[in-house]
């Protein structure tokens, strides 16, 4: 007679035999992805955020600095998303003590415009979005008209001035070098570190290509415990971490990889 610890065991074995023998399968249907007439929302699998560039180079606009990029999705992003309401839940706390925030990959400025109602945002908070070229000057035009006279843009991290709190949301996904290189641009590290809809996976971090619009840009899916270390490196402490499950994605032309998990951090110097 065989023990419920034992079944489970025997069940576990079948179900992993199962997987296993699927993965060729699987992996077989998502190279046919690439034959379609119907374009993937996410395509290839990658060492390197170069690597994929270079892939996306063959394939018309490559990478997110295009004029025709900047407007795409411009409207819904400048709504609050739940994803959204940890970052606010944050913000909200620390506001009295945030009198310089940059916000990196920040678009033309669009959590600032959906944040704006929900947050004590006045006179004396310097918000500096941080972004590529073509976003910039779409971002600037954009806030002139609208005129935000303390939304500010920059190009260059270096250029951001002091700063309390760096948001990165929706950023380290499309990040083309190591965040610790990115913070180390600032005159001077910021306190608090807001990261939300990071991309993680297990397994080595994999660069896909996202359809955007008329381009297709790199994404990172990042091996959670090498992040951690990146970021613990700096002498941060994780204060809170979230999870955002309608964000998750499968590679549509390599789904034996398995989904990608979004997740949110605060950290905090000591």
């Amino acid at each position: 007679m065989i023990s419920k610890q034992g079944a489970r065991r025997a069940i576990s074995r079948a179900a992993r035999t199962v997987h296993s023998s699927l993965t060729p399968l699987r992996a077989a249907r998502g190279r046919l992805r690439f034959l379609s007439p119907f374009p993937c929302r996410f395509s290839g699998a990658y060492a390197t955020y170069t690597e994929a560039l270079a892939a996306a180079a063959g394939m018309g606009l490559a990478g997110y600095d295009h004029d025709e990029v900047a407007e795409v999705a411009f409207e819904k992003m400048c709504h609050v998303a739940l994803w959204d309401y940890p970052v606010l839940f944050w913000l909200r706390r620390l506001s009295g003590e945030v009198g310089f925030l940059i916000d990196a990959g920040g678009h033309m400025g669009t959590k600032y415009r959906a944040f704006r109602d929900l947050l004590p945002i006045t006179d004396d908070l310097h918000w500096v979005v941080y972004d590529l070229p073509a976003i910039v000057r779409a971002g600037r035009r954009r806030a002139e008209a609208d005129g935000l006279t303390n939304l500010r843009f920059v190009e260059r991290l270096e250029d951001a001035g002091a700063t309390d709190v760096f948001l990165g949301s929706g950023l380290l996904q499309y990040l083309d070098v190591p965040l610790p290189n990115l913070l180390r641009r600032l005159p001077w590290t910021p306190r608090h570190l807001l990261l939300n809809k990071v991309a993680l996976r297990e397994g080595p971090t994999v660069v896909t290509l996202e359809r955007i619009g008329k381009a297709r840009v790199p994404y990172q899916m990042r091996n959670e415990e090498t992040f951690l270390k990146d970021v613990q490196s700096l002498g941060y402490s994780l204060v809170d971490r979230w999870s955002i499950p309608s964000l998750s994605h499968v590679i549509d032309t390599h789904p034996e990889l398995g989904a990608s998990e979004s997740a949110g951090f605060y950290f905090k110097l000591p």
